[in-house]
């Protein structure tokens, strides 16, 4: 199965992710890969946590990302 995961620089250096399917769960690392592989270890540990819960794991995603023009007047 694969997750999305949301990958954004930190202000104090490296990376940080979210994985917007199973809320609460972050990770960060130094390097976008490194982040990756932390988030998959995240993401491993929570499902786990979700099974000895005894909850389903969200099996689809309904998930839609965009981006959006403006104009540089709106920022200025």
């Amino acid at each position: 199965m694969e997750y999305t995961v949301l990958i954004y620089r930190a202000e104090e250096g490296g990376f940080w992710a979210e994985v917007p399917s199973l809320p609460g769960c972050y990770s960060q690392g130094e390097t976008i890969e490194e982040t990756m592989k932390n988030t998959q270890e995240a993401i491993e540990a929570h499902l786990l946590a979700l099974k000895d819960e005894r909850e389903e794991a969200p099996v689809r995603e309904e998930i839609i990302i965009g981006r959006v023009k403006v104009e540089a007047s709106a920022i200025a």
